[in-house]
């Protein structure tokens, strides 16, 4: 199964047009599902703000957002923080996330 490891998602920088906006700390989670609903991002004006997974376009290198209005500000963050769960709550050692946002554990090829 292809995707990307959480840690090397929450190490890239969340830019617009090559402008850096901020950078993923968390990824939030579906309550009921291993599925990704977005990042929690650390902006560079000190705020937090939630970008949707579904509009986040994964690169090498960084993850390109088309338009700053895609970011969710820090009030409305807290509506997905409160119904959302977070990464570290599946207790998986080596997660990965797949292009629909799912997420599973990496299988050792041993």
């Amino acid at each position: 199964m292809t995707g990307w490891s959480a840690a090397d998602l929450l190490a890239l920088p969340v830019r617009m047009n090559g402008i850096q906006l901020g950078r993923p700390v968390d990824l939030l989670l579906d309550a009921q599902d291993d599925r990704v609903l977005g990042f929690e991002l650390a902006c560079g004006d000190g705020s937090r703000r939630f970008l949707p997974f579904t509009v986040a376009e994964i690169h090498a290198g960084e993850i390109n957002v088309r338009s700053a209005l895609a970011l969710i500000d820090e009030a409305d963050l807290a509506w997905y923080r409160r119904h959302a769960r977070r990464l570290g709550e599946l207790g998986l050692n080596e997660p990965r996330v797949d292009a629909d946002g799912h997420v599973f554990e990496a299988r050792s090829a041993a």
